[in-house]
């Protein structure tokens, strides 16, 4: 590298001044028909050139690296870690040799990096709002993620290598997968044909014991020759299917709990079609979690049973019990929450995608309500990590022509649930965008909510890599319930923290019996675990399910006789395209 430019402080001061009065004279209200406000790019640039020299000498580090790798093409060698004061932390979408090895990829990938560096360095250094800093940051990084070289062909040596190597076969499987993508309407990351539900997903069995227009209720097969007294009922999220919780035998929580002596019950939600277009989040309470409580507890013959909810299901299931506790109906005995937000203050990135203007339209169409399709919901979720589940596959994919590889969770991600859109609007809009859960001011079915009141006793798990439901927004319930309550933070993700299987043990978690307010200190002092939580949770729930009694091998009973075997036929349906959600 040349010598190191030396930063004339007058310099800057000067081209600061001017900076500041050429731009201020642009922005002149007389010059502007309609001056622009709350711009945050004119924020930006107001903000440079109130601080040029910090800005500037930003930008000169950018140009001696960009000078840097250009150098390096003509001296045939590719990028030298050293050169660079910054040291980029190593990206696997460049793991290729020839991003090293090849003087033009070299530039490419590290023009690429210091570009991308730049920018985002440029917004953190704003004085903006913070709110608008860190949308701005997380739609920059999206742009960036977009234009990235590895995704173009010409640009990525791995995908020219392996036209090259197929004679173009590559390029053909590509584009024989985008066609297919686009007539599915999204694009595919597992191998589809490797899964059917009801023949390797979802194969616990069991019987479908009852059905309404919105839910079937499955009671599961005893196992064992004596089971705990008090039932369990289980309440996934109603934006997927049930099935991420009984996948294969052998990571199907529902499996093991089964095999641990619980009477297992689950809920199984019917994807929103033409009949359901003014169904409510009252509707979803009603004929859903307090329907399915009913049946549960007049199946097994006892007042009380113990629940569990999964993500959204966590908060339906929360809204029910207070709803029932307003009518005096005390059947709750203990509640469970997996990876449940209930406190929408920090939603994580979701909260980009929340718009207000989106918002007021949802409201405007509430008069003729609607179908909102799943492939939206689930795109916006893909887009929180858009360069794994995005990009990924569209090199994978598409540039390189592969089939994906076989795997049953990416299988259940894609296997959607179309939503009325006026339970989608009410949970963005009172929940996510407003945070009335626990704000107080809710009502839902006369009852007003009231978190404080739960009484009985609580099991909270998170997930420390959790993009979806933050594992401190999980903890922050903790700030409004007086009951017992038991957290427990596993490691990974939404998912994949979650479905921890006893039988391979890969991830630990952590556990911590003093709760204390700040949920960094609670991790501070946390004991880590060895192996799945799976094995915590049924310990905690062993204490509220009473003695062991005798199994019965006949499911459900007079009033509630068997309708078909599990999975049913809600889990088995398709969702709508999102032309035909549109149309509904």
């Amino acid at each position: 590298m040349g010598k190191k430019t030396i930063i004339d402080d007058d310099l800057f001061a000067k081209i600061a001044v001017v900076n500041k009065e050429w731009f201020n004279n642009l922005l002149a209200e007389d010059k502007l028909e309609k001056p622009p406000k709350n711009n945050m790019f004119i924020d930006i640039y107001k903000q440079f050139f109130e601080h040029s020299k910090e800005y500037l000498e930003s930008q000169q580090k950018f140009y001696t690296e960009q000078i840097s790798n250009w150098g390096n093409v003509f001296k045939g060698s590719g990028y030298q870690a050293e050169e660079i004061s910054d040291k980029v932390v190593a990206d696997s979408r460049f793991s290729d040799v020839e991003w090293e090895n090849n003087p033009f990829f070299a530039y490419l990938k590290n023009s690429y990096l210091s570009t991308s560096q730049y920018l985002l360095d440029t917004i953190s250094k704003s004085n903006m709002d913070q709110i608008d800093k860190s949308r701005f940051l997380f739609f920059m990084q999206q742009y960036l993620d977009a234009i990235s070289p590895t995704n173009f062909a010409l640009t990525n040596p791995e995908v020219i290598k392996s036209v090259v190597e197929t004679g173009g076969a590559s390029l053909v499987g590509g584009m024989r997968n985008i066609v297919e993508d686009m007539k599915n309407g999204y694009i595919n990351m597992t191998d589809s044909a490797a899964f059917t539900v009801g023949k390797n997903l979802a194969i616990t069995k069991g019987k479908i014991v009852f059905k309404n227009e919105l839910i079937e209720l499955i009671q599961y097969s005893p196992t064992d020759t004596s089971v705990f007294a008090t039932p369990l009922l289980i309440i996934p999220p109603f934006i997927n299917k049930y099935y991420i919780l009984d996948l294969q035998e052998s990571n199907s929580l529902v499996k093991y709990l089964v095999k641990e002596g619980y009477t297992v019950f689950l809920v199984s939600w019917k994807s929103a079609d033409s009949t359901m277009t003014k169904f409510k989040w009252e509707d979803y309470v009603e004929l859903g979690v307090i329907k399915a409580s009913e049946v549960v507890s007049q199946i097994t013959k006892v007042s009380k049973i113990n629940t569990l909810g999964y993500c959204i299901g966590g908060v339906i299931l929360t809204t029910a019990y207070l709803v029932m506790q307003s009518r005096g109906i005390d059947r709750i005995n203990s509640m469970a929450h997996i990876t449940t937000m209930l406190d929408h203050t920090e939603p994580g990135d979701i909260k980009f995608f929340i718009d207000r203007d989106l918002l007021a339209l949802k409201d405007a169409q509430k008069s003729s309500g609607g179908i909102i399709s799943g492939r939206i919901i689930s795109q916006t979720f893909s887009a929180l990590r858009a360069k794994e589940l995005v990009w990924n596959y569209w090199i994978s994919n598409y540039l390189l022509g592969k089939t994906p590889h076989p795997f049953d969770i990416l299988y259940w991600n894609n296997d959607v649930v179309d939503l009325p859109l006026l339970v989608h609007s009410f949970l963005l809009k009172e929940l996510y965008l407003n945070n009335n859960l626990v704000k107080g001011g809710l009502n839902i079915c006369g009852a007003l909510m009231d978190i404080s009141k739960i009484q009985c006793p609580m099991y909270l798990f998170a997930a420390q890599k959790d993009h979806i439901v933050p594992w401190h927004s999980a903890y922050k319930t903790l700030d409004y319930v007086t009951c017992n309550a038991r957290f427990v933070l596993g490691a990974s993700g939404h998912t994949a923290g979650v479905i921890n299987p006893v039988s391979s043990d890969k991830r630990g978690y952590w556990v911590n019996d003093v709760l204390m307010h700040n949920p960094e200190d609670w991790f501070k002092d946390a004991v880590e675990m060895s192996g799945s939580w799976w094995k915590d949770f049924s310990i905690w729930l062993a204490r509220y399910s009473g003695d062991k009694n005798t199994a019965t091998k006949a499911l459900g009973n007079k009033k509630y006789k068997p309708l078909y075997d599990t999975p049913g036929e809600y889990a088995k349906s398709k969702a709508m395209s999102i032309i035909e959600a549109q149309s509904t």
